[in-house]
């Protein structure tokens, strides 16, 4: 049904990436870090357990983050430094409106330059953040650990790098 609804919501279809297991996603994930540029929203949607904070480890690690990346459900955002971007890292689950999200100046945060920003839980604050940004939705697939990943591109920036996604992601179907 989220799907459905993000399909209709862009002009091209998603890029679509498979995965069968934690460390293919996070693979995924890093993959998907080589294309971040300062300044970069992604905004990372499917049901718990899905593998969304799975997906942020691969981003990290590919950017050079040391430290444990972990869900910030609790703490709303965590920072990390990375050799090549600061890596925002947020988690929209526990807010009550859009309003929360501006609150929190995710947008400006993005802007200094160096700094790209994920937030699990993204449709909750989508409305708060740039709309040139990344969608993914995280679904479950036959087996127990099968995920399919739709990368939605929205935007001109993100558009404009739909060809080297589909070069340098393993899609279903494509490479990888």
């Amino acid at each position: 049904m989220v799907l459905a609804w993000l399909t209709r919501m862009v002009a091209s279809p998603p890029v679509t990436a498979s995965s069968d297991s934690p460390g293919r996603t996070r693979s995924l994930g890093a993959a998907l870090a080589a294309h971040l540029q300062p300044g970069d929203v992604v905004l990372v949607s499917g049901e718990l357990g899905a593998g969304k904070t799975v997906l942020v480890q691969g981003m990290a690690a590919a950017l050079g983050v040391v430290e444990p990346v972990t869900s910030p459900t609790f703490a709303l955002l965590h920072e990390h430094q990375g050799t090549r971007l600061r890596l925002l890292h947020a988690d929209a689950w526990r807010l009550s409106s859009p309003a929360e999200a501006v609150d929190l100046a995710l947008a400006e945060e993005v802007g200094d330059g160096r700094t790209a920003l994920v937030v699990e839980w993204g449709e909750l604050a989508a409305a708060a953040l740039p709309g040139d940004h990344l969608r993914i939705l995280i679904e479950p697939g036959q087996g127990e650990e099968d995920r399919t990943l739709h990368l939605f591109l929205m935007g001109p920036s993100w558009e404009g790098r739909r060809d080297v996604l589909l070069a340098g992601l393993p899609t279903a179907g494509g490479p990888g």
